[in-house]
């Protein structure tokens, strides 16, 4: 049996934003590794520092202190080896579902026609054929957020980088919009990391869980989820793993709510 090669590795990052009285530390000595293909999530409590992780990855915001590896490459700036989606659904209400997810590919200097014949397929992919020429008033919350997933996937990124995408969907279309990002996940076998608040979504979704601490966020510990999918929200080993991962959270919560009351 082969051994997973590691794909992105976190070595002793640091951010910090602000400076004197105002200095906050947002992340600090934060390292562990991502496996190629693997379903990684981030969970954590309120500010932990979760997002600004996500975006150092993108390379929209570089580290303080320490660096992050992809390929064994440092991470300097954004590339289209990492495609990014959103918590808001950020889509262009002029363009239709296709010229969303086309944009990038037209803007990156692929020709018109081929660019909308290579958006097609993540339309397909994500369950949106026949609403391609629809635009993003017309469509319902987790339709939106496929429209987003099909325009990071159109780039054909290394690594899928998800911040809370389904944090603003009702209950039965998140639950939906989970497995429809595993049927997706499995087609593709995306290194993904995402990152969420709920522990449920958590533990459904993932091959490995990181928890981070209150602030400055750090890690708490990891767990290997190896349950097989699709999976139950209620079986014996789901329900144990999620236990785990809320002992583990207990206290960082607690932390984290101390923090926020303090002036």
């Amino acid at each position: 049996m082969s051994v997973a090669r590691v794909k992105l590795q976190v070595i002793d990052v640091n951010k910090t934003f602000g400076n004197g009285k105002d200095e906050v530390v947002a992340i600090e000595n934060l390292s562990f590794d991502v496996k190629e293909n693997d379903f990684t999530v981030l969970v954590g409590p309120t500010g932990c520092g979760k997002s600004s992780f996500l975006y150092m990855i993108a390379g929209f915001v570089k580290p303080t202190r320490g660096e992050i590896l992809l390929d064994g490459k440092p991470i300097q700036k954004p590339g289209p080896d990492r495609g990014f989606v959103f918590q808001e659904f950020v889509l262009y209400p002029w363009r239709t579902v296709l010229g969303n997810v086309t944009l990038g590919l037209e803007i990156a200097g692929m020709k018109k026609e081929d660019a909308k014949k290579k958006a097609m397929r993540y339309v397909r992919l994500v369950g949106l054929e026949g609403f391609e020429n629809k635009y993003p008033h017309t469509l319902s919350g987790g339709m939106k957020q496929r429209v987003g997933i099909a325009r990071a996937l159109a780039y054909d990124p290394e690594v899928l980088l998800m911040d809370e995408p389904f944090g603003a969907l009702d209950a039965q279309t998140r639950k939906i919009m989970q497995q429809e990002l595993i049927r997706i996940w499995e087609k593709t076998k995306k290194t993904v990391i995402f990152v969420t608040h709920s522990v449920i979504e958590a533990v459904y979704l993932a091959d490995t869980i990181v928890i981070m601490t209150a602030r400055p966020g750090r890690v708490k510990g990891m767990i290997n989820v190896d349950l097989p999918r699709p999976r139950s929200y209620t079986g014996e080993r789901y329900l144990s793993i999620r236990k785990k991962v809320l002992d583990l959270l207990e206290e960082e919560v607690t932390k984290s709510l101390r923090l926020q009351r303090e002036p």
